[in-house]
Order: structure tokens, then sequence, then C-alpha cells
């Protein structure tokens, strides 16, 4: 037997190592590749980062070109895709719906079960490029739209938001969402992350992995956490309301979701960044509401909890506030990491070790054995 030292859920447990991404629970720090997320979020393109978590660095003005009309070039997904899409029932939930069509888009990719590198990489691009086709047209599907085709002169971050909506967002809206997209991009060995490379650890191809990234995101206590924030809002109704709706949930012992995290110890950086983009887009709509709900709340339980927020508690107001349904900020959030996901399959691939890890075992060791006519 291993040596007994269990942790549930693995908490602090050192499972691996990589190069991709730091954080610095202490001091409130993500980092990508070296880069403090903060530095990044703002001023690069959502493109530049998936190359950075891919490449080790960030790309000069050749590359980017490239790699961003690559990206560009392969958004148009496989025509049984696409038709499986649009005879989904409409009851489908949006990630049932994106799990399968990641399944699905393996078999009808070009290198196959090519397991080479350079295939890899091919697979990696056109998976960050066809996730937000694959939300965009479902979510169109859903509500009985005409597909909106993906848009090449577009940033990942524009065309997600014009396949979505059927025209051009605001500026404004194109490059809060691109921060966005940056902030979600990856966050070491989060529960999506750690099963693509349980998944790519047996040499499974990077849609399976990818696929059980997606089934795991699915998870509530991961992926839905700002739909949780954004139903709890609406269940308040009011800021004057706030304060009592929350000391009544705390003493009904209720889980207000948005607070706290696994690592962080202070602050989230990324809810810093999303706090105040909530506000911006909450000043160029007109209306505070959401914002100010969020602050209350904030307050409350940081007087009562001591507790931050984390990246959901502001992110679903930020959705919301572009016109992104609630159904689907959970496929959003995978918009994004699936740049993670694949950097880490990649890693996974070039330095393979299958990951198998032992249970402490807590059953009986020596029952006595009966047959079937003396029980």
């Amino acid at each position: 037997m291993p040596e007994t030292g269990y942790k549930a859920g693995l908490e602090d447990v050192v499972a691996g190592t990589s190069d991709i991404c730091f954080i610095d629970g202490k001091e409130g720090r993500l980092v990508y590749r070296g880069y403090n997320v903060v530095d990044l979020a703002e001023t690069t393109s959502f493109e530049e980062v998936v190359y950075l978590l891919w490449h080790d660095d960030l790309p000069n003005k050749q590359e980017y070109a490239e790699f961003s009309q690559l990206l560009a070039n392969n958004r148009e997904l496989a025509k049984p895709v696409v038709d499986m899409i649009t005879s989904l029932p409409k009851d489908t939930l949006p990630m049932d719906a994106l799990r399968t069509s990641v399944s699905l888009a393996g078999i009808y990719d070009p290198d196959g079960q090519d397991m080479s590198m350079e295939a890899n990489h091919r697979k990696a691009l056109r998976l960050v490029a066809q996730v937000p086709t694959m939300v965009a047209y479902f979510e169109r599907h859903h509500k009985g739209q005409e597909l909106v085709r993906p848009n090449p002169k577009l940033t990942l971050a524009e065309n997600f938001l014009y396949m979505l909506h059927g025209k051009e967002a605001p500026a404004s809206h194109g490059r809060i969402f691109n921060t966005a997209l940056v902030l979600h991009a990856d966050h070491e060995l989060n529960a999506s992350t750690f099963s693509a490379r349980v998944t790519a650890g047996t040499l499974s191809d990077m849609y399976s992995a990818v696929t059980s990234a997606v089934g795991t995101l699915k998870g509530p206590l991961h992926g839905g956490a700002n739909e949780q924030v954004m139903h709890m809002l609406e269940e308040i109704g009011h800021q004057e309301q706030a304060e009592q709706w929350v000391e009544q949930a705390l003493a009904n012992k209720r889980k207000i979701m948005g607070f706290g995290h696994r690592v962080y110890r202070t602050e989230d950086p990324r809810a810093t960044i999303l706090r105040r983009l909530s506000k911006q887009l909450g000043e160029e709509a007109g209306t505070l509401k959401w914002y100010n709900m969020l602050r209350e709340i904030e307050r409350v339980i940081h007087e009562n909890k001591e507790l931050y927020p984390n990246v959901d508690f502001y992110s679903g107001s930020v959705y919301a506030l572009m016109g992104i349904p609630i159904e689907i900020f959970t496929p959003v959030f995978a918009i994004a990491r699936t740049s993670g996901w694949t950097a880490h399959i990649l890693e996974q691939y070039s330095n393979n070790r299958i990951i198998r890890p032992r249970a402490e075992y807590t059953g009986p060791t020596h029952r006595t054995f009966t047959t079937l006519t003396e029980r």
C-alpha cells in the first residue's frame, strides 16, 4: 500500500509538473508562462494568449498574423457536425450539445488518429477555432434562429458575438469579451484540465481528452457557478433587498456562489478586473443594477465571512450585459478554456506517463469466504 496522506479532493496535492500556468495563492497572482494575467488581460488578444500557452512565449507580428489567420480559417464545422447540432431536441442542455459536438468533430478531423506533435497542434488549433462555432450554432438552433456563418475578418471574440447575435457587436463588447476569454484561458490543474490530462495520459486522442474536459466542466461545482450567481441576483431582485437576503441565506447555511477559492487566499485577480468591466458595461447600458447588487453582496459576505469574490462572481454580469444568455455561460467558459486544455494535453503528450494514483483503502482486508450453498 502507498504511504497514507490522503486529502479529500486532492487538496494541495501536487499531481505533476507544468510550465504553463502558476497560481500564487498568497499574493493573488495568476501567471501564464511567466506573464501576469493582469498585464495580458487588456493589452493582448486572445489569439496571442493561445499562442503563448502552446508555444512558450508571445508571438511576434508575423507569427501573430499567421496564427490568427489560421484560427480564422478553421472556424467552420464539418457538415455532419452542423447537421447533428441542428437535429438536437430543443430541450438539449447546451453542455450536452457541446460535449457531443466535440466528440463528433474528432471523427471528421482530417488528421484522424495521427498522434504526431504536428498533427496534434493542428487538432488543437481546430478545436480552439471551432468550439465557439459549436456554441453559437447550438444557441441559434435552440432559439429557432438561422445559423450565422463565421466571419474570418473578425477576431475570435468579435466573431463569436457576431455569430451569436447575428450582427457585429459594439467595439467595447468585443474588447471586453476578449479580456474575459484571456482571464478564463487557463487555471493550472483545475478539475476539467486534470481530467483532460488523465485522458491524454493514456495516449487517447485530443478530441477524447477535450470531451472529458467538457464533461467535467459541466458540473455545477466547476463550470456553472456564474450561472448560479445570476440566478441569485434574479431571486434577490433589488439592491435594497440584498443585505437581508444574504444574511438570511447565511443563517440557513445556504451556499452563496462566487466566493472563496481552493487556491487563492486573497482576492482572485480575475475578479478584480471583471468587477471593473461589470461597472463599465453597466454604465454603457445605462443601468448599474447588477453591479450595485453584486457590490452590496460582496460587502455583506466580507463583513460576515471575510471571503473574497472569485472569477465567477462578476463574470456572469459581464456576459449578461453583452447579451449572452445565462444558459450558455458554461459553454462560453469552455470557449476560453479550450486553449488551456489543449496546451496541457500537448504538454502531457510531450513527456507522457500514464496518470494512475492510488486510493487509501478503508474496507475490510481479511474476510472469510463461504460458497453460495453455505451462505
